[in-house]
């Protein structure tokens, strides 16, 4: 998986347009970013890429671009 298609998953797990990220966002400046979008990016991550999140690394991510660098040995340039 590459960059725009892992954020144009994480899109799909907030109910965004595809295309809609480009990283930078704050997590908290997203409507959908909730307790349920949590567990979906977990689920993602691990059935798409193989990668088990660390709750405490997640639970101190900021914006997207940090959602990324959980998973970033999976993601592609």
């Amino acid at each position: 998986m590459n960059v725009q298609q892992f954020l144009d998953k994480i899109c799909d797990v907030l109910e965004l347009e595809a295309g809609s990220l480009k990283g930078d966002e704050a997590l908290d400046s997203l409507d959908n970013w909730d307790s349920l979008a949590v567990i979906s990016f977990i689920a993602l991550a691990d059935e798409a890429l193989g990668v088990i999140v660390d709750a405490e690394k997640l639970s101190s991510a900021q914006t997207v671009r940090d959602l990324l660098d959980l998973v970033s040995e999976q993601v592609t340039a």
